[in-house]
């Protein structure tokens, strides 16, 4: 008989508790002990949260105060995390009863010949129901919306990193495209010096007139460039009025020159550490448990289901019920217990629970290719910058002796000891290096920055805690 009562099910779901079903785990990732191209992990340097102030440029400073400011893919992502945080606390709230107030007025009216009758029956109830989580559905349901908010939070702040550092990149473009653009001009006027030069020896019978034809083209082949740089100046230009959120009309950018722009030391420690540095890894990490608790979910739908109700306040009738009712204003208290067990349905739940598992199958792929993707990043910024460094002294060396090269045949053919052909290919070399010096410098500068994008910018994996 005590299985009949509201005990019985007490009884019977507490039996039950203990059955839960739990979310598995990814095995630990295998990392490996150094990174290949890291010269001494013992001397690491990770960048900062303000990472970006290591380039010194106030100006630049400011152009990522907008960003992180007015940028409206981070604000979108800010109300993506506010959409998470909601779901959260909804799905939070399905391990709690739920609570209702109940108000009912029903007046009934009826004549026959033998007379007639009126009756008004009321009540004023409060109602509260519960599912009793037998195989944790509940709480999974709550730990996959938990761990959806922090996959919300860490693709914001992937979404932030990646944001700033392709601002920086646009500025660093900007400025070297901009040194680039006065090496242009001054390769032009030094074409159109050497140019008064043959016409000069031209009109004094010193040169021929494919001299001046051939000068003259290198002077127009030198005009020609400035047009496109000045073209990409102004896109580069654009491109940070959109990433600040402003309207390119009116949306100027001072500039610096190349050679006032410092490199960060950075410096990358353990491949272990990359797990709680890289907001893209905890993502991936998230979503993996996320679709875990999912699974659990899933697999809890084909098994029994027992909820709880419970009315109580005050009534007219007390109680009314369809053999015997209690007529007169009283207390009224009503149990109740339903269980639900699945028992056809073609399949369909066990299929969600199969497409629920292979979800969390994909997640796991891509964590695992998250962390290759990080040691891929790691590995090729600090390789790239490791082999500029090698090129440092042929870069400066081609610079010098090409402008040497340029200045002595010049000197030369001026004077009547040179033939012209050795000028125009001299200057040649000497345009060429000047514009691959200047790229070359850009290159650094982007190696660096993607190093501290790759090592996560400062970034940290935040302290577990409650959902807030």
């Amino acid at each position: 008989m005590a299985l009949r009562t509201l005990p019985g099910w007490v009884l019977i779901a507490s039996c039950f508790t203990g059955c839960a079903l739990q979310a598995s785990r990814p095995p630990a990732p295998s990392l490996p002990q150094k990174f290949a191209q890291a010269a001494d992990a013992t001397a690491a340097k990770w960048p900062s949260s303000d990472w970006y102030q290591g380039f010194g440029s106030t100006e630049l400073d400011g152009l990522i105060e907008q960003t992180v400011a007015n940028n409206f893919d981070l604000q979108a992502a800010h109300w993506r995390i506010e959409q998470a945080l909601e779901r959260a606390r909804q799905a939070r709230a399905g391990l709690f009863p739920s609570v209702d107030g109940l108000g009912n007025i029903n007046y009934l009216d009826g004549h026959t010949r033998n007379g007639g009758l009126h009756e008004t029956d009321w009540s004023a109830l409060l109602s509260a129901s519960y599912e009793v989580d037998f195989w944790g559905k509940n709480r999974a349901a709550e730990d996959s919306a938990r761990d959806s908010l922090i996959a919300s939070r860490a693709d914001r702040d992937t979404l932030a990193l990646t944001t700033l550092a392709a601002v920086a990149n646009e500025y660093f473009q900007l400025v070297s495209l901009r040194e680039r653009l006065d090496i242009a001009r001054a390769n032009v006027d030094s074409a159109r010096n050497l140019a008064e030069i043959v016409s000069s020896r031209y009109r004094a019978g010193l040169a021929n007139p494919a001299d001046v034809a051939a000068q003259t083209a290198a002077l127009s082949a030198a005009q020609l460039q400035i047009p496109e740089l000045e073209r990409q100046v102004d896109e580069s230009v654009n491109a940070l009025a959109s990433f600040v959120g402003r309207q390119p009309e009116g949306f100027t950018v001072q500039g610096v020159s190349m050679d006032s722009l410092h490199e960060p030391a950075v410096a990358p420690g353990l491949p272990a550490e990359l797990l709680r540095r890289r907001p893209d890894i905890l993502m991936a990490e998230a979503k993996l448990a996320a679709t875990s608790a999912d699974t659990v979910v899933a697999r809890a739908a084909l098994y029994p289901s027992l909820s709880l109700t419970l009315q109580g306040g005050v009534a007219n009738p007390a109680v009314n019920g369809a053999v015997n009712s209690l007529s007169g204003i009283g207390p009224s208290l009503n149990l109740g217990a339903a269980l639900t067990q699945p028992i056809f349905d073609a399949g369909k739940l066990r299929s969600q629970s199969r497409e629920a598992q292979a979800r969390e199958q994909e997640a796991l792929t891509s964590y695992k290719a998250a962390l290759i993707a990080a040691l891929v990043d790691v590995e090729n910024s600090l390789g790239a910058l490791r082999y500029l460094d090698e090129a440092r002294e042929a870069q400066d060396t081609n610079l010098q002796e090409s402008a040497r090269s340029f200045e002595a045949a010049q000197s030369r053919y001026q004077h009547g000891n040179g033939d012209f052909l050795s000028v125009l290919e001299a200057q040649k070399v000497l345009f060429a290096a000047r514009d691959q010096y200047s790229q070359y410098k850009l290159a650094r500068l982007q190696a660096v920055l993607a190093i501290c994008k790759a090592l996560g910018g400062g970034w940290q994996a935040p302290a577990e805690g409650a959902v807030k």
